[in-house]
């Protein structure tokens, strides 16, 4: 297919969140989910080159009621992952060469697609993981705006760079694509953390090998036909459903250039050990941009208004059942504020509404799993035995009928302060609160974890939000408001220490762990012409 640049672009805007409480939106949503629900399961099959390999032996489903098949989908192996790097290797030259206005007109069309998908993306995402409409809902609203910024981005970066010139000399930059990169997704942001990272790659010249999720592979399928079908060559993006055979495969391949992973910390350090690694037939250093867990922390002083505290929390926590890397999991509270706060938000955690995604004004959904369950459930447990269970909601008869992955969400308190529940990421409805004796003593069990992703602050002192923003090691800082829920463009998101590689997503400077930097330095006093 013949490629052709799109006009140029106007400045970045963020895609707009449906407004839920309009009854046309809610109709629109409900259509599209029974619409769906006709059509069930989909196909999402092994795509090599343009082309499927192998059966659908796999299948995804509803984690609110798991008879529901979502997707049958394919079960790609090492030797899928090894044809598909092949391909990709073959396609780079072309991809590579293509000018980056028409490699930015591809994702530009990629997001319309998504854009005029809207309702029934959200549906999918809403089925398939058991995200609540205004998350599924945000979900393919970043997905569209990480297309849409990256395009952007990428006609900027491919301006070569001036540096500093002297008489006879002149110096230029440019950027280069790497080659072929694995993006190993996860499955809490099914369509907007893979689009992120594969248009981040595709747009800088790279070819790219998907490994999505196995619990959301319906949604990556809806990725990659939304980009083939904006003009994207066949050769520049395979598709790999299944386990970890495939994941393991890309990362220890010696043509693999750039490894994109989003996921647990554990995961994200093996990939950093093996990755590290130069086998033979590589020719290169791998480059792993990563972004794994977090063990959030929000402080919250004395002076803070907990009717704002309260919601933001609630917030924060316990929507999508706390399965974001970003959520609130431990809230450390001036002494003076303590009792006011844990009363009030005790009282706000055992309202909230436990139930099936697909309805309007639940708070908490089903997890994505059994084995989420049984994680969620060993914590559980050592709250009750090592704390104070300060509230619990309730599960409603209708949810556990089902035999959907539920799971009560808790708030605690009184624990040890070296019990694991206060230090290890749950990934799950459970919040912890504490009190803390300053601001400055919050920021030293901070700096104290290991993990550095997200934090947040509530305080009316413009001294103490500096302060505390020059102490805190996270990658985001969010003060006077929920601490999740960024935005492409306006809060670049990418964590340190053990949370992260600290490169930023939806960010100015996040093309450039996709490319490698060339310099010309060229000689402009000329000496006579070579016969």
């Amino acid at each position: 297919m013949t490629l052709t640049a799109a006009a140029p672009l106007a400045p970045f805007a963020n895609e707009p969140l449906l407004e839920l409480r309009r009854g046309a939106e809610r109709t629109a949503l409900t259509q599209a989910l029974a619409d769906l629900d006709a059509h069930l399961p989909l196909r999402a099959p092994v795509i090599v080159d343009g082309a499927e390999r192998g059966g659908l032996p796999r299948r995804s489903v509803d984690p609110g009621r798991p008879e529901r098949v979502l997707a049958r989908a394919g079960d790609a192996s090492a030797e899928d992952a090894a044809a598909a790097v092949a391909a990709a290797r073959r396609a780079f030259p072309a991809w590579s060469a293509t000018p980056a206005a028409e490699r930015a007109a591809v994702l530009v069309r990629a997001a319309a697609r998504l854009r005029d998908r809207r309702y029934e993306l959200a549906a999918l995402i809403l089925r398939e993981t058991a995200k609540p409409w205004p998350e599924a809902d945000a979900d393919v609203a970043e997905a569209i705006d990480f297309l849409e910024y990256y395009a952007r981005q990428a006609v900027a970066l491919a301006e070569p760079r001036e540096l500093v010139h002297v008489t006879g000399e002149r110096n230029t930059m440019t950027y280069a694509a790497r080659g072929v990169a694995a993006v190993i997704a996860p499955w809490n942001f099914p369509l907007a953390i893979p689009g992120g990272m594969v248009a981040a790659a595709l747009v800088t010249g790279n070819t790219v090998v998907l490994k999505p999720s196995e619990q959301a592979p319906a949604c990556a399928a809806a990725l990659y036909d939304a980009l083939r079908g904006a003009g994207l060559p066949a050769g520049a993006l395979h598709l790999l459903p299944g386990g970890d055979e495939p994941a393991r495969a890309l990362v220890v391949h010696p043509h693999v250039h750039t490894i994109a992973f989003t996921g647990s910390s554990a995961a994200g350090r093996d990939i950093l050990r093996k990755a590290a690694d130069v086998v033979p037939g590589q020719h290169h250093l791998k480059r792993v941009v990563c972004e794994m867990g977090g063990k959030n922390v929000v402080i919250v002083d004395a002076d803070a208004d907990v009717d704002e505290v309260v919601p933001a929390l609630l917030h924060s926590a316990f929507a999508f059942a706390g399965q974001k890397c970003s959520a609130a999991a431990r809230v450390l509270v001036h002494a003076d504020r303590y009792d006011a706060l844990a009363e009030r938000l005790a009282g706000a955690v055992a309202t909230l509404e436990v139930g099936e995604a697909s309805v309007f004004g639940v708070d908490v959904p089903a997890v994505i799993d059994p084995e989420a369950v049984e994680r969620i459930a060993r914590y559980t447990a050592m709250a009750h035995a090592d704390g104070t269970v300060l509230a619990q909601a309730p599960l409603p008869a209708a949810a556990s009928a089902a035999g959907g992955t539920y799971v009560a969400p808790l708030l605690v308190a009184g624990l040890p302060a070296d019990c694991p529940l206060l230090h290890e990421e749950v990934f799950g409805p459970l919040l912890t609160i504490e009190p803390v004796a300053s601001v400055d003593a919050a920021c030293d069990i901070v700096d104290a974890s290991p993990f550095a992703l997200t934090g947040g602050l509530f305080s009316r002192s413009p001294a103490t939000v500096a302060h505390v923003a020059a102490r805190t090691p996270v990658g985001s800082l969010y003060v006077n408001r929920e601490i999740t829920g960024a935005r492409v463009g306006r809060h670049p998101f990418g964590g340190n220490r053990l949370s992260g590689g600290g490169t930023k997503a939806g960010g100015p400077d996040y093309l450039l762990a996709f490319v490698e930097g060339r310099v010309v330095v060229e000689n402009t006093v000329r000496h006579g012409m070579v016969v």
